[in-house]
């Protein structure tokens, strides 16, 4: 008979805690997300081949940082800011399809250069303490470009001041967990218990939309309801979907 002593107890222990850890990691796949663009698709590619196929976005540059750091393809370390999740998308998890593609895209893009965050005014970091935020690489938008190369998918969370919808291409996957324009329409209104109009272009918006903060003053008009600014000849935000 074979004796079990400290030491054996002590082994099988270890090995039983890799085992569970390993067993862990290799079943973790985030939403299931995956794609299949290959790395060999941008090595070629010059920074100006990729970005020159984008318009220069409208999202506000409030804060500019070294990229030390691209842990996947949607989350980027900035110098000064810490770690940052790109807002409304969600790239492969590690060891799923497609993951090194998205990740080597953002290294190319951003690694050791400067870029822009516009941080999202409506909820400002996630559950992990990540800034969530647009990351704006020489004008372009980084989580627009991810969604249309199809290197991610949307992950819409409400509240944010974002909308990924309007960033999609037409073959744009949308995680399962994403939620509706309709989720956030409910939470901005319920939150704020107004719209603001603007009496130039006779758009609506909810507060927190970024129109409304480059909106002139003399142009916002206050409504209680939605039903308010529609019957008053006002059509709802595109961006904000009030």
């Amino acid at each position: 008979m074979v004796k079990i002593n400290k030491h054996h107890i002590f082994i099988i222990f270890v090995i039983l805690v890799l085992a569970g850890v390993m067993g862990t990691a290799v079943a973790y796949t985030g939403t299931g997300f995956s794609h299949d663009k290959s790395v060999s698709d941008y090595s070629s590619l010059s920074l100006q081949d990729i970005l020159s196929k984008y318009s220069d976005t409208d999202c506000k540059k409030e804060v500019s940082g070294i990229c030390t750091k691209v842990s996947d393809g949607d989350t980027i370390t900035v110098e000064g800011v810490g770690k940052v999740r790109l807002v409304g998308v969600n790239t492969p998890e590690k060891g799923v399809a497609g993951a090194d593609t998205s990740k080597y895209l953002v290294e190319k893009l951003c690694l050791n250069r400067e870029v822009s965050l516009d941080i999202d005014n409506s909820k400002h970091t996630d559950k992990y303490g990540r800034t969530l935020a647009v990351v704006i690489v020489d004008g372009k938008n980084l989580n627009e470009i991810l969604l249309k190369e199809g290197l991610a998918e949307i992950m819409y969370i409400p509240p944010s001041e974002f909308y990924p919808f309007n960033w999609a291409g037409d073959n744009t996957h949308v995680s399962s967990g994403t939620s509706t324009s309709s989720d956030t329409s409910s939470d901005s209104s319920s939150a704020s218990g107004t719209y603001i109009g603007n009496s130039n272009s006779h758009k609506f918006h909810v507060p927190t939309c970024k129109s409304v903060g480059k909106m002139s003053e003399k142009n916002k008009v206050t409504f209680t309801s939605r039903n308010e600014a529609i019957n008053q000849g006002y059509q709802p935000c595109k961006n904000c979907n009030p």
